[in-house]
């Protein structure tokens, strides 16, 4: 890499929206240049996503950012399948989450992406947001990314150079366009209307996120934060957007529901349809799409907004890697390949979810849905811890790696308590159970992490004295017992906090 060619930042972000000010945070946060290029200077008003789950808030939490973003959104209650004759056809409880916060929150976007914007404030030594400016040209060289900016107003043209570019102009992506990367899928042809009203006197049962499942109008129900309320509703096939146009025309929809104008009043609709869609490759050269730029799913799992912001977690501390010259630049090959299983399996599980809702399913797709009688309880698919099956993790068949870390309260040797991310501290980690990590690695293995930045931190019983001042106490043990079920005294872990390498195979990954 060419250190005496000037260049405007490290990494140009291209779109503000919820991917580009969540990867501005977490470059921030990891000391990257970093400029951002956005059209629009106002948030988009419209609520669009509706929830985050425990894993996205403990991304968050990792730019300190959990609590700020927490006043804006609710603990969901639980989820629901009725009819419209009243009948419950299920229920859904959300168990407490080993992640350190909820299951799931309700959220009004326009709050979340107000917070986040203002998080990505706190990094302005590093952080630069151009507004009112689009990408109208793209090139690139063996060190770097020339993008041509044209002023939304005034047309007048400048150039930035950068050396990486992330690309979160969403589903309608211009740089996707530019780079010449086609879109895989389907656009599914029934059309929706998207209803989002204030509150103005509650209903029963109004806090439970409520699916109306029927064959020919299926509507997702649900509350969102901040005394939002959001429908979803499918146009019949003879019905048109100008059907539809006032509010006055909306009334007929949400009175079917038992909902009227002295429960709520609307202030925005607007129409759309699902996709099912991802870009052909996520990577062109120094360019990476995230979010909607690279994947769509329908909405049914809450997860297309969520994907974004992992996207953005995990291209971000890789590039910081590159950028530090502690990770080689080949690492940048495992943001797809870690990334789009992940996406493609909360597409399915949104795909099923669809079906459900929408009656598609046969009595035999229901029967085999069903746990034998004397089966042990387990999570649905939607509530399920994720995992990488690959990408940047050593070899090895220890089940623990690839696994994300769970995160009970912990106590510093100080005596300090917390969230276990909080008092370990960010970065490479090796972790030990009731031993010094150091003392057992090889040399090599040693040398390894120490390169990378890596601390050596000793996890504790609490019926312990701590031995040194960077031991960590696992308050209720579960930690411990956690990695000793996998048979696993030792973890390295990423700064995403999933396991790199474990006992077995403790070297760097190649």
């Amino acid at each position: 890499m060419n250190k005496k060619e000037k260049f405007d930042a490290d990494v140009g972000i291209v779109g503000y929206g919820p991917s580009g000010v969540s990867a501005a945070n977490f470059l921030g946060a990891l000391g990257v240049s970093t400029l951002a290029i956005e059209r629009y200077e106002d948030i988009y008003s419209r609520a669009r996503a509706i929830t985050v789950n425990d894993w996205t808030m403990r991304i968050f939490q990792s730019v300190g950012l959990d609590e700020a973003l927490e006043k804006g959104m609710d603990i969901t209650h639980s989820l629901r399948w009725i009819d419209y004759d009243g009948n419950e056809l299920m229920r859904m409880g959300f168990p407490p989450s080993d992640m350190g916060h909820a299951s799931a929150y309700s959220i009004y976007q326009p709050e979340m992406e107000k917070t986040l914007r203002e998080g990505a404030e706190r990094f302005a030594d590093h952080v630069s947001v151009q507004f009112g400016q689009e990408v109208t040209g793209i090139t690139q060289d063996a060190e770097g990314v020339t993008l041509e900016l044209t002023d939304c107003k005034t047309g007048a043209r400048e150039t930035k150079r950068v050396r990486y570019v992330l690309a979160c102009d969403g589903g309608s992506s211009t740089m996707r366009e530019q780079l010449g990367i086609q879109l895989v899928g389907d656009t599914l042809q029934t059309r929706w209307i998207v209803i989002d009203a204030q509150v103005k006197r509650w209903w029963p049962d109004r806090h439970v996120l409520t699916f109306w499942s029927d064959k020919k109008r299926p509507v997702v129900d649900v509350a969102l934060s901040m005394g939002n309320h959001r429908w979803e509703i499918p146009l019949g096939p003879n019905d048109k957007d100008s059907d539809f146009a006032t509010h006055d025309q909306i009334w007929r929809l949400l009175e079917t529901l038992g909902v009227s104008k002295d429960n709520v009043e609307i202030h925005q609709h607007a129409f759309y349809n699902h996709h099912i869609r991802h870009a052909e490759r996520w990577r062109d050269g120094r360019v990476f799409l995230l979010g909607d730029a690279a994947h769509m799913m329908p909405p049914w799992a809450g997860a297309g907004m969520q994907s974004g912001v992992r996207d953005a977690q995990n291209i971000s501390w890789k590039l910081a890697g590159v950028l530090g010259g502690t990770l080689p630049e080949s690492v940048l090959d495992t943001y797809e390949a870690e990334r789009a299983p992940d996406v493609e399996r909360y597409t399915q599980i949104a795909i099923q979810l669809g079906r459900i809702i929408k009656q598609e399913l046969t009595e035999e797709e229901l029967a085999a849905m069903q746990p034998p009688p004397d089966a042990e309880p387990e999570l649905p698919p939607l509530l399920q811890p994720p995992a990488l099956a690959g990408g940047w993790l050593s070899t090895g068949t220890n089940p623990a790696v690839g696994a994300l870390l769970p995160q009970p309260r912990a106590a510093g040797s100080d005596g300090k308590l917390g969230l276990l991310d909080d008092v370990l501290g960010s970065g490479f980690l090796v972790l030990g159970t009731d031993l010094d990590p150091a003392s057992v690695l090889s040399p090599e293995e040693k040398r390894g992490w120490e390169a990378l930045g890596a601390r050596f931190i000793a996890l504790r019983s609490a019926d312990q004295h701590s031995q040194s001042e960077t031991d960590v106490i696992d308050i209720d043990g579960t930690l411990i017992a956690w990695l000793h079920a996998r048979g696993a005294d030792v973890v390295a872990l990423r700064p995403d906090r999933f396991i790199a390498a474990a006992s077995g195979n403790l070297a760097v990954p190649g």
